[in-house]
């Protein structure tokens, strides 16, 4: 397994590794941000907050304001509530993930309030140790499995072809692309095998590096903008829009989406993608909730988002919204 990441942030295996990993950051009283499904975990914490997601980020920042450090356990929501709060403090971040969704290697972050529908977000999180423990995703449900699992996925497509790209995250994207292809069947299939569940947290650990070293694109931003909106899952919407921002940029990113091609041991990229969606039961918009008299205000939403501008081939609101369109 990996043992350090990128830029100085520490990456360890094994829960028990975590007492070590705060030591080496300096951080003796790390304040908790958890819902209440981790709260029997045996954790180190001088004080705790269990609202997750929530947009009281001021509320949060005082109340850790005699910590050394903040300990994220959870997905992405637990884990971009602490980077705002490191924003908030500069306070480090160390992230114990229970998802796929790669949160932990960004910087940016999203804002949502307790019913999950967004309010803003920004950059500049103090990222310092991540901790993976397979054995914290094996009660996952399906659908937050296969979702948070094509977030991951998702990263690994974008990064072969944002404009941040890099041959250090294509080595990582095309290794996550494998890994998640292989292992995600396989969990879909058998909840509790824990070595199908290391070699996808692998495959994510892989994904948000290369997540992190080149950012996000066009599938993101639409996923963004409708379930920010409507507090939906942002993994279950990266799996229902992934293939339609492949399509869109494949006139210009062609050879990129070849090589994800590749990494997936399929011809059709867009087929595959699919069919890993559908394990978790993700194809359409419409199955959400999501109205489809909004889909040209989404449309111009996603169009203003970074990874839009971020994206190979420019996105005109009304493109993007005859792409939410094509799978709504």
């Amino acid at each position: 397994m990996p043992c350090d990441g990128g830029g100085g942030l520490i990456v360890r295996w094994g829960l028990r590794e975590l007492p070590g990993v705060l030591g080496e950051l300096g951080i003796e009283r790390p304040f908790l941000i958890a819902s209440e499904r981790w709260s029997q975990l045996d954790l180190p914490a001088a004080g705790r907050w269990s609202e997750v997601p929530s947009d009281r980020i001021d509320e949060i920042a005082a109340a850790a304001g005699s910590a050394e450090g903040l300990l994220a356990v959870g997905g992405g929501s637990a884990i971009d509530l602490a980077k705002a709060v490191s924003v908030a403090t500069r306070l480090p971040v160390v992230s114990v993930p229970t998802t796929y969704a790669g949160a932990e290697w960004a910087a940016s972050f999203g804002i949502r309030d307790h019913e999950r529908r967004m309010h803003g977000g920004g950059s500049g999180a103090n990222l310092a140790g991540i901790v993976y423990d397979p054995d914290l995703t094996l009660g996952l449900p399906l659908e937050v499995t296969v979702g948070t699992a094509m977030n991951a996925l998702a990263h690994c497509a974008e990064a072969l072809y944002v404009k941040g790209r890099s041959p250090e995250a294509d080595v990582l994207a095309l290794e996550g692309a494998r890994m998640i292809n292989e292992a995600l069947p396989r969990v879909a299939a058998f909840g509790q095998d824990r070595q199908a569940r290391t070699k996808l947290l692998a495959g994510a650990d892989v994904s948000g590096h290369a997540l992190g070293l080149a950012g996000l694109g066009l599938g993101h931003a639409m996923a963004q903008a409708v379930g920010g909106r409507y507090g939906l899952p942002h993994g279950a919407l990266n799996a229902i829009c992934l293939p339609s921002a492949l399509r869109f940029n494949e006139p210009v990113a062609g050879k990129e989406i070849a090589r994800f091609a590749e990494a997936l041991g399929t011809d059709d990229p867009l087929g595959r993608v699919q069919e890993l969606a559908l394990l978790g039961g993700f194809e359409r918009l419409r199955d959400l909730g999501v109205p489809e008299d909004d889909l040209d205000e989404l449309g111009y939403a996603a169009s203003q988002r970074g990874g839009a501008k971020a994206n190979p081939r420019p996105a005109a609101p009304a493109e993007v919204a005859e792409l939410l369109r094509s799978v709504w």
